[in-house]
């Protein structure tokens, strides 16, 4: 087995339904599974998704796990030389597995590897390519800097602008939407840590494989779509919570102990005080039918 497919699917049946398609239509030579993990969806996910295709691997849980434990419980079955965690909200193209898998066969010091990712209206997906979240990376971001020089790499060290994205490049991080990992890797460094829920678990799971000396590397030659939910209506408590709850963790489990008290100080502080905006942002926004993103929580 080549490559072993994981899709954590909550709530997302048509569309787990859809991307599984858009597996089977691939062109490729290699040899894949694809083992579907349904989070106790309302749905009728858990009969639909494995009556609809039976030669898939289906786990039903009981509980919303998270997307960590979910895909942790999907890697521990597997039985391909590579992972690849793919959102449930994808439609991989007809050539992406034959690119991906034979660019890491050739390149046996990837780690882990992902492509371009575009939005439905062809927009670029910017957390397919970043750099690590950094206090100052994270700082020039979340105040605008970013925009401001769009081609300056001092300002743009955690998305990436400056870079182009239809080239390809070692980088930090990928986004757990796409994202192929070498068996070796996984072995080495565990999986996705749990403490995470539905964010942060895909740049924690890049920091450690590159800590562990493997590289990471981001393609532009091929591309997925994510039909990624609409920001500009009302969301849950818990996607909120979960997003900066997710800053935290990494910063305390990766950068605390390279920064002083005064630093890490402003950091957290600096989190708690995002979380309170956009709470406050949030509750003045129209309510909204549920998102794709939303339904992982």
């Amino acid at each position: 087995m080549d490559v072993s497919i994981l899709i954590l699917n909550y709530n997302t049946c048509q569309l787990t339904l859809d991307c599984i398609e858009s597996v089977y239509q691939s062109r490729t030579q290699y040899a894949y599974e694809i083992i579907a993990v349904d989070n106790a969806s309302s749905d009728g996910s858990a009969t639909v998704i494995p009556s609809t295709y039976p030669d898939i691997t289906f786990i039903a849980n009981k509980d919303n796990v998270g997307f960590a434990k979910g895909n942790n419980q999907a890697i521990k079955i597997a039985q391909g030389r590579y992972i690849l965690l793919l959102n449930s909200d994808t439609i991989v193209q007809s050539d992406t597995l034959e690119t991906m898998v034979s660019f890491m066969d050739a390149h046996p010091q990837a780690g882990a590897s992902g492509c371009k990712i575009v939005l439905p209206d062809g927009s670029l997906d910017k957390a397919c390519k970043r750099g690590f979240p950094t206090p100052s990376a994270s700082f020039y971001y979340a105040f605008g800097f970013s925009k401001w020089f769009p081609d300056n790499p001092r300002f743009n060290g955690y998305q990436l602008g400056y870079l182009n994205p239809d080239e390809s490049y070692p980088i930090d991080s990928l986004v757990g939407a796409f994202m192929l990992v070498r068996r070796e890797v996984i072995e080495q460094i565990g999986g996705l840590d749990e403490e995470f829920f539905m964010y942060g678990e895909d740049i924690d799971w890049c920091y450690r494989i590159k800590e562990a000396g493997w590289e990471i590397h981001y393609r532009g030659d091929t591309q997925i779509v994510h039909y990624k939910g609409a920001s500009s209506r009302r969301k849950p408590f818990k996607i909120i919570y979960e997003f900066h709850r997710a800053m935290w963790l990494f910063h305390r489990k990766h950068y605390r102990q390279k920064y002083s008290f005064v630093t890490n100080s402003i950091v957290f502080t600096g989190i708690g005080v995002k979380l309170m905006l956009s709470l406050l942002k949030n509750k003045l926004l129209p309510a909204k039918s549920v998102t794709t993103a939303e339904r992982r929580a």
